[in-house]
């Protein structure tokens, strides 16, 4: 999966990551921003859980790429994560608890630039308030913040 995600991280690439630190494995996309920023290349934005809030600021950027991160049920083992094209989100049954703002996103983005947008997404185990992180799903936030810092370093 992350060998396809290689192909799209080209020219200038903008993180967006989604989530909610306060619950539990919700906050994968700001734990993962956190991981990787002044690691990689790109410009890394923890959204929190209002990703409308920073498109003036991805549009200003001008990205040729931007990689979206957020924890979603998409019915698989806790911790598992794959990738979406922008145009999967619409016609695959997923739960995104940030489900109407992702989608108004992609589509003001779109509308605004020329870019490509992909949708990276971890499966949670429990986004319970209060909770703690997952042991899965911290996991996998170790391999992808691996993954990313090691793409970088080979790419820079």
């Amino acid at each position: 999966m992350l060998e396809h995600l290689k192909a799209h991280l080209k020219g200038k690439v903008v993180f967006l990551a989604v989530g909610n630190i306060m619950r539990s494995d919700d906050a994968a996309g700001p734990l993962l921003a956190e991981k990787i920023r002044g690691k990689v290349p790109f410009e890394v934005i923890d959204a929190g859980v209002s990703p409308e809030n920073y498109l003036e600021k991805v549009i200003g950027l001008k990205p040729d790429c931007l990689v979206m991160f957020d924890a979603v049920d998409f019915g698989a083992k806790p911790g598992e994560f794959k990738e979406l094209k922008a145009q999967e989100l619409k016609t695959v049954n997923i739960f995104f608890t940030h489900n109407a703002s992702l989608s108004m996103a992609i589509n003001y983005l779109q509308s605004n630039l020329k870019l490509d947008i992909i949708i990276l997404i971890i499966q949670p185990k429990t986004i319970t308030l209060g909770g703690d992180l997952s042991l899965e799903v911290a996991k996998s936030l170790d391999i992808l913040a691996d993954w990313f810092v090691s793409f970088s370093a080979s790419n820079g």
